[in-house]
């Protein structure tokens, strides 16, 4: 990978993050603990692991087993601070593109700038007996999964995941990559989870002995769409997810979690017109914010569709048991 132009400030960054875990490891910072087992889904990078579908897995495979669970986010870019529950007929200005995308899926999340108290609201309502969405599952197993969790130390955890890609292992720490930790500190997750083509050469990286889950993605697209459409997204390394994509007429690339204007949606109308698109494909995470009256202005070249990515464990079973271990607090 080519030098950064801010590598120079890399060595910077790096004793700052391992000053502050050395804070965590020699119990100098206090850790909070919530009533029930926590389950932090988390990577090494800034964005662009895939984070989301694998929480969405895990959280389809939890109640699937029986196990209450819901999603604790901090909502990136969300305008309100208090913790809350995201109304999956509200807007991603209010609690963020991703945590309404897995509220649109059907799970339950809670979101706020300090995860404990998001945890905290998220246990009080699911003991409400009012509640209209208190809990269904065994008492004895329930959960919390923390998005993005691994650098969120604060918050105490039965168990750390670690999403870990080839493209972070040729990663530059920030600022000159997209790296929030060096890979030595995989040696605090208790699993790294890896797509299963990139398993064989992640295998030199991964410590000796990590306990390892083995996943596979499906891009999943509506088989009556037409044949020419204008992809655009706005997330952390784009080209993974126009490579999943069929042939496509043009594509636009927007930057992370981007706030969609008037101005965004008229250029892609006028980009997709010129590359002669018969309408529009982006993610789930970008669909989220597109308003009525966008859709409407989209709809003007052809229909938009949803490539929704799907994600499955290899070793179903396997991963069950260590999770099951996990909702069971000791």
């Amino acid at each position: 990978m080519k030098r950064p132009l801010l590598a120079p400030l890399v060595p910077l960054y790096w004793l700052g993050a391992r000053g502050k875990n050395a804070l965590f490891d020699w119990d100098f910072r206090h850790v909070k603990r919530l009533q029930w087992p926590v389950i932090s889904v988390g990577s090494l990078s800034a964005g662009g692991a895939g984070k989301t579908p694998v929480v969405l897995m895990l959280a389809e495979l939890l109640a699937k087993r029986g196990v209450a669970v819901d999603v604790l986010s901090r909502g990136y870019g969300r305008g309100a601070g208090v913790a809350e529950e995201v109304d999956a007929a509200g807007d991603a200005v209010q609690f963020g593109d991703e945590p309404l995308e897995m509220a649109r899926r059907g799970v339950r999340v809670f979101v706020g700038a300090d995860r404990f108290e998001a945890g905290t609201v998220a246990e009080e309502v699911s003991l409400d007996p009012m509640s209209q969405n208190r809990d269904m599952g065994h008492p004895d197993l329930r959960c919390h999964l923390l998005d993005d969790g691994f650098q969120h130390r604060r918050l105490g955890r039965e168990l750390d995941l670690v999403l870990l890609t080839v493209e972070d292992s040729r990663d530059w720490l920030l600022p000159g990559g997209n790296l929030r930790e060096p890979m030595a500190s995989l040696r605090r997750a208790d699993v790294v989870v890896v797509r299963e083509d990139e398993a064989a050469e992640l295998a030199g990286v991964i410590p000796a002995g990590a306990h390892v889950w083995l996943i596979r993605r499906e891009l999943v697209l509506a088989a009556d769409r037409p044949a020419k459409l204008f992809a655009f997204c706005g997330i952390a390394r784009p080209e993974g997810f126009f490579r999943m994509l069929p042939e496509v007429a043009g594509l636009r690339a927007f930057p992370d979690h981007h706030a969609y204007e008037t101005a965004d949606f008229t250029g892609l109308v006028a980009s997709a017109k010129s590359a002669g698109a018969e309408g529009f494909v982006t993610t789930a995470k970008d669909a989220v914010k597109i308003s009525a009256s966008a859709r409407r202005q989209l709809e003007a070249v052809g229909p938009v569709f949803v490539a929704e990515l799907r994600v499955s464990l290899v070793d179903e079973e396997d991963a069950w048991e260590t999770l099951s271990a996990a909702c069971v607090r000791r």
